[in-house]
C-alpha cells in the first residue's frame, strides 16, 4: 500500500468479535491525526472525530450513526434519516455544495445525484493530498479531481452484462403517455423521488399515489413534486416498494430498476452508474490511489482489477488489511 503511504492516508477497517464494522475510516494528519469513518455504524468504544454519511440508504449505515453528535451529513441526508427512522439525528448538517469545517479541516461537498441530498466529500490532508470519498454516485458531473477516491462499485464488474446499461427514460415517458392506469415499483427512498420528477418531466401533471414511506419522503424532501396521495386513492399513477407491487390491480405494472431479475415487466431507470460510468468517473478524476470501499460481494473485487489493468493503483476494502480490535 505504498501509494496510499506516499499520500499521507490510512485506510483502516474496525473489527469486533463478530467481524468487520462496514465500509472504511481514513486516518490522516491535517493539523493534528484525524480519523473519519466513511458511512459506517456508531461505535461504542473507539469513536472517529466525525462519522460522514454520504446518504441515507440502510447500507451505507445512517440509521446507527446519526446518533452520534460526530456525525456530518447535509440537510435532507438528515432529514431522510429521520422520516426512514423515527428517530432525531445528532449530528451536524450542511447544505449541499458548501464548504464546511470539521475538525478543522475545510471539506468541501458536491452532489452525487444518487439521491436526494446525497453528498461527496473532498478535502487535503497536511501532505497536500486531496481526498474524495463519493458514496453512490449516478452522474458524476460535478466531482473534482483527487489524489485518493474512495468509492463504489455497485455496477463495477466489466465482465457482467448487468452492469453495461443505459437508462430508458423513452420507454418510461410512453408508458406514461400511452397508459392511464400504471404501478411503478421504486425503492421509497430515492427511486421514489426520481419516479415522481419523472412522471413530471413527462408532462404528468394529475395525482399521484404513494405508498406511506414513499409519500412521506417525497413531500419532506421535494418542494415541486404536484398533487400526491395514498396508494388507495383512485389517481392512475402509482408508485410503490416491488414488493407491493404484485398485490396492486394496475392496468400496467412496471419495476424500475437495473435488475434483470423481477417477473414482472422493468424499465431500466438505475440510481448508479453503470461500469462504464464508474469507469468515465475515475477518469474524470484522475486520482494516483483507488478504494473501492461498496457494496459486499465481488464487484469491488472485478472494478479493483479492473483499475489495476489500467495502470492505476486500486484496492478493493476487503483487501485492506489494517485493522483495529475494538
Amino acid at each position: 500500500m505504498k501509494p496510499l503511504f506516499d499520500l499521507g492516508v490510512l485506510p483502516i477497517r474496525h473489527r469486533t468479535n463478530r467481524g468487520f464494522k462496514p465500509h472504511v475510516s481514513l486516518v490522516f494528519n491535517a493539523g493534528r491525526r484525524l480519523t473519519f469513518a466513511i458511512d459506517t455504524t456508531n461505535s461504542r468504544s473507539i469513536q472517529p472525530d466525525a462519522y460522514l454519511i454520504t446518504h441515507a440508504h440502510s447500507d451505507h449505515y445512517g440509521k446507527s450513526a446519526m446518533l452520534s453528535e460526530r456525525a456530518v451529513c447535509s440537510e435532507e441526508t438528515a432529514k431522510a434519516l429521520e422520516i426512514l427512522y423515527g428517530k432525531e439525528y445528532a449530528g451536524r448538517t450542511f447544505k449541499l455544495g458548501e464548504t464546511i469545517d470539521i475538525c478543522g479541516v475545510p471539506v468541501k461537498t458536491y452532489p452525487a445525484h444518487h439521491t436526494i441530498g446525497s453528498t461527496a466529500f473532498h478535502w487535503q490532508n497536511d501532505v497536500g493530498t486531496r481526498i474524495l470519498v463519493t458514496g453512490d454516485v449516478k452522474d458524476a458531473k460535478d466531482l473534482p479531481e483527487c489524489d485518493c477516491l474512495v468509492t463504489e462499485a455497485n455496477y463495477g464488474d466489466p465482465g457482467d452484462p448487468n452492469c453495461h446499461f443505459k437508462d430508458d427514460i423513452k420507454t418510461f415517458k410512453e408508458v406514461v403517455k400511452t397508459s392511464e392506469d400504471v404501478a411503478f415499483g421504486a425503492y421509497a427512498f430515492g427511486k421514489a423521488q426520481r419516479a415522481v420528477r419523472l412522471l413530471r418531466d413527462s408532462g404528468y401533471s394529475g395525482e399521484i399515489g404513494m405508498d406511506p414511506v414513499s409519500l412521506a419522503l417525497t413531500t419532506g424532501l421535494m418542494e415541486d413534486a404536484g398533487p400526491l396521495a395514498g396508494l388507495d386513492s383512485n389517481c392512475g399513477m402509482k408508485i410503490t416498494t416491488p414488493s407491493q407491487i404484485p398485490g396492486l390491480s394496475a392496468a400496467k405494472k412496471f419495476i424500475l430498476t437495473g435488475r434483470r431479475d423481477y417477473k414482472i415487466p422493468t424499465i431500466n431507470i438505475s440510481d448508479h452508474m453503470d461500469v462504464n460510468g464508474l469507469v468515465s468517473m475515475v477518469g474524470q478524476c484522475a486520482p494516483e490511489a483507488v478504494i473501492v470501499y461498496h457494496p459486499g460481494g465481488h464487484r469491488p473485487f472485478k472494478l479493483a482489477a479492473h483499475l489495476k489493468k489500467m495502470g492505476m493503483y486500486a484496492r478493493a476494502l476487503e483487501e485492506i488489511s489494517t485493522c483495529i480490535e475494538i
